[in-house]
């Protein structure tokens, strides 16, 4: 062994001590304000279903519509794979896989809508519709039936509606915690928010409702709907949104894009309301920086073009919605809406498709990454972190197994939740 060389420096060490204890204010403000992803699924889309006709059967009611609208309009993968533009490698995975979702996992996240999806109700019918939302939704998750993540879309904070609001989620919340408790799925989403103090109120709100309840601080998260320009940007020219991420205390999970209402807000016409129009890449673009890093996740919105009617209007609607989503993923939009059992094969359908290609080339690099091996790309910790978090998704979404990214990657999937959630120093480092 040689002689090891020896160093020299001139600062003394009380100089690093007190750079430390000057940045330990900021040390503690980046970790609380920028924990990271939180490392859970993120369902690839949310079905919202009105109070009223949601039911104990509408989970397995959209998967067979669905199954249904496949039979009838592309019974095969080479049918499909035409009306989609998918590969021959791709058309008999991606087609076998899609139907075997609907079979076993239609929907990933369902939110029993009491907003803009319900319209105008009686105040004893929408606390009777809360009230059996409750109730299904306990029994679908005492019988495993459930979607992966259930709750409702509750009405906004804005005086006209505000106290129907409450009550309703009142309502909710009390029927699930007398049928055994809140589970482990559960999603409330605030729709319309304009100013961080409608935030404030409800992260009041829930607070309450845990201390009336006996739950543990900070049991109940919530998503923000960004749907107004104000939640966008305030009058003062900041970004309101950042804002309304901090007011939420760290319960906010979501933040949601409402495709129509912030495009008419803007006074987009009705016929250019879609999610692809500059005026949605401006707010989402926003959406996404503001939540960088905070463990909140952006969603995308959602296409009003239902796959109804001919088979030649059903295939062009799924062209769109499939382009829309295949758009969406490329720019780390990972989650969006979904209106109709007909969209719910081309939403698959895209998402398996953009990690299947994929996949392949990721694994290698990710396990050339952690092997050391080097090869044609020069991957850095960050690097690796965006490569194992793409495997991830789809391992969880159904697109990819668990043994074929083990067999290419060489890791487990403990190893992956490992490189998909460094510690905030290891991102600084460079690869070696």
């Amino acid at each position: 062994m040689g002689q090891q060389e020896k160093v020299a420096t001139s600062l003394a060490g009380a100089v690093s001590e007190g750079i430390t204890a000057s940045l330990a204010p900021v040390d503690a403000e980046l970790a609380r304000r920028y924990p990271g992803d939180p490392g859970t699924r993120q369902p690839v889309h949310t079905v919202y279903v009105p109070g009223d006709v949601f039911a104990a059967d509408t989970i397995r009611s959209w998967g067979d519509r669905a199954l249904a609208s496949l039979d009838e309009h592309s019974p095969d993968a080479a049918s499909l794979a035409a009306v989609l533009g998918l590969t021959d490698e791709l058309a008999a995975p991606v087609y076998e896989r899609v139907r075997a979702k609907l079979e076993r996992e239609p929907i990933e996240d369902l939110r029993v809508d009491f907003e803009d999806g319900y319209g105008g109700r009686t105040d004893a019918d929408e606390d009777a519709h809360a009230a059996r939302a409750a109730r299904l939704i306990t029994e679908a998750y005492a019988k495993g039936a459930a979607a992966p993540y259930m709750g409702i879309r509750m009405k906004c904070m804005e005086a006209a509606v505000r106290d129907r609001g409450i009550r309703t989620l009142d309502i909710f919340l009390t029927g699930l915690m007398e049928g055994g408790g809140l589970p482990d799925g559960l999603v409330l989403t605030l729709p319309k928010v304009t100013y961080a103090e409608q935030v404030t109120a409800m992260v009041r709100l829930v607070e309450e409702f845990e201390k009336a309840c006996g739950l543990a601080p900070g049991r109940i998260g919530f998503e923000i709907q960004i749907e107004t320009s104000q939640s966008i940007l305030a009058a003062d020219g900041t970004a309101t949104v950042a804002r309304m991420i901090d007011a939420a205390e760290g319960r906010a999970t979501g933040l949601h894009y409402g495709t129509f209402d912030y495009s008419a807000c803007l006074g987009v016409s009705a016929a250019y309301q879609a999610s692809d129009h500059p005026a949605a890449d401006h707010a989402k673009a926003i959406m996404q920086v503001a939540a960088a890093g905070t463990g909140v996740r952006v969603s995308d919105g959602s296409t009003n073009v239902l796959p109804v009617g001919t088979t030649e209007k059903v295939h062009d609607a799924w062209r769109l919605h499939y382009g829309l989503t295949r758009r969406a993923l490329a720019r780390a939009y990972y989650q969006g809406w979904d209106m109709h059992p007909g969209h719910l094969p081309t939403r698959y359908a895209a998402v398996f498709a953009f990690y299947r290609e994929g996949f392949e080339q990721a694994a290698a690099r990710l396990a050339a990454y952690a092997n050391h091996a080097g090869g044609d790309v020069m991957d850095e910790p960050a690097t690796a972190k965006a490569l194992s978090g793409y495997l991830l998704r789809g391992i969880d979404c159904g697109a990819l197994d668990t043994a074929e990214v083990a067999r290419l990657t060489g890791l487990s999937r403990a190893e992956l939740d490992g490189f998909a959630a460094p510690r905030r120093g290891d991102l600084t480092a460079t690869a070696e």
